[in-house]
């Protein structure tokens, strides 16, 4: 069995209209975001063995703020990548859990084309930032992941963690 999280980046910052799109950080609103969606991840201990990043300044700064640990390899290749690219990415990829840390709407894409089945949330259609998919995939070896075979785990936003019941 191996895992695959699919996070696409926290909310980034709009303030400097000038910046360039690769280098622009998370807002204030993203911070958050990406420090809750590490402290879920820790409560379900889904830490991943292996990550593969974005290469862009809101993707690396996404991976800072979860506060995970494990090996992580930032790639240029995946800034706005798209689904068939990601997949190729990840097919060489080493570990019982990888997560995948993108754009959208490469990563909404991808997260659509590899589950079996859709998971039952508004959201899941248009990918917001911060959004993760928790898949499980029936192979031995990433070389064999392929689209339409993963069985959703769990599906999430930012959102649904700061309105989530203190007793869920």
């Amino acid at each position: 069995m191996r895992q695959l999280m699919l996070l696409r980046h926290a909310k980034s910052s709009w303030d400097d209209p000038l910046a360039d799109d690769f280098d622009r950080p998370l807002n204030e609103r993203g911070q958050r975001g990406a420090t809750a969606m590490g402290d879920w991840i820790r409560s379900k201990d889904l830490a991943p063995d292996l990550v593969l990043c974005s290469a862009a300044a809101r993707t690396v700064e996404t991976w800072e703020r979860l506060t995970l640990e494990a090996e992580v390899k930032f790639s240029p290749g995946l800034y706005h990548a798209g689904p068939d690219r990601m997949l190729t990415a990840l097919q060489k990829a080493q570990g019982a859990r990888v997560m995948m840390v993108g754009h959208n709407p490469g990563m909404g894409a991808l997260a659509a084309m590899m589950v079996r089945n859709a998971p039952v949330h508004s959201r899941f259609g248009d990918y917001p930032t911060c959004a993760l998919t928790v898949a499980e995939f029936d192979i031995d070896d990433w070389a064999d992941l392929a689209p339409r075979r993963g069985r959703v785990l769990h599906f999430l936003t930012p959102h649904d963690i700061e309105n989530a019941s203190p007793h869920a």
